[in-house]
């Protein structure tokens, strides 16, 4: 860095040591505050008609046209590499039937739906049996395009979690979302997340920021250097550096929601109706 950029990045550095700094309010571990006023209790049912109507959700209409009363959302497909490891997978570990299976000869792919319905009540006529299939709700379509299972050259299918992000995933409603989770373990299922993870935890680091031109050392207090580097306005070069001088964890707040991967990469929600109400209570009101 040119001797005359760093004479000017210095100034901004002193002057920026020596005045309040202007960073997001702090955890309470660091500044608690202790409030004696009483809690105002408000109705949740009011808050939340309120948060779901079309004054607070632009673009929302709450007047259902007639031609879409019989509308439902029916499937989600996945593209899977290998029906077999995908079929063991669903069925063994996820406990889903398969409902109906289409196969497409001329255009060589094959169509597998998947879901939590009674299987007793599947008609045996295959044609019929098709018709109450696309009658069913959040059913999962699995689409295999032949030959990918055995093509070395094949290396799967974008997931939607990595760049460019799109797809996220499907969820799944189990009865104990700790015991589900456990024998997903047991059964060697990929995480993403798990209930209690230390992934969800916030890290929060207490730096040194030196000045090795004047000897000095200032505390700040940030847990993301990019937004600290913005606030400081200077560049770091050989003379002005940071050292971490302490470091503290703090639980995170998203817990007992867990998520798992299917055998091709795809991300699953695992949840339960106990548990995910308290995960979301703030968000909710």
């Amino acid at each position: 860095m040119a001797t005359s950029s760093l004479t000017a990045a210095l100034p901004r550095l002193r002057s920026a040591i020596h005045r309040p700094l202007l960073l997001s309010p702090l955890p309470t571990f660091f500044n608690p505050k202790v409030s004696n006023h009483p809690r105002r209790v408000i109705s949740t049912t009011t808050l939340m008609a309120s948060k779901e109507s079309a004054d607070n959700n632009p673009g929302l209409h709450t007047v259902v046209d007639d031609a879409t009363k019989g509308y439902f959302l029916q499937q989600t497909m996945f593209r899977i590499k290998d029906p077999k490891v995908s079929l063991d997978f669903y069925s063994r570990i996820m406990g889903m039937s398969l409902l109906k299976r289409l196969d497409f000869s001329d255009m060589k792919f094959s169509l597998y739906f998947l879901g939590y319905e009674d299987m007793s009540s599947a008609p045996s006529d295959p044609v019929e049996r098709t018709v109450w299939t696309f009658g069913q709700k959040a059913v999962l379509e699995l689409t295999h395009n032949w030959g990918t299972e055995t093509d070395p050259d094949f290396n799967g299918y974008h997931n939607g979690n990595s760049e460019p992000r799109g797809f996220g995933h499907i969820g799944i409603t189990v009865d104990n979302v700790h015991k589900a989770c456990e024998r997903f373990e047991s059964l060697g299922v990929e995480f993403v997340k798990k209930p209690v993870d230390d992934k969800d935890n916030v890290h929060y680091l207490l730096y040194y920021c030196v000045d090795l031109f004047h000897g000095r050392k200032s505390h700040i207090l940030y847990y993301n250097l990019t937004q600290m580097k913005i606030l400081l306005d200077f560049e770091f070069t050989d003379a002005i550096r940071l050292e971490v001088a302490n470091s503290k964890i703090i639980p995170g707040k998203i817990k007992d929601i867990a998520f798992i991967k299917d055998p091709d990469g795809y991300w699953i929600e695992i949840f339960d109706t106990e548990n995910v109400a308290k995960a979301t209570a703030n968000a909710a009101v």
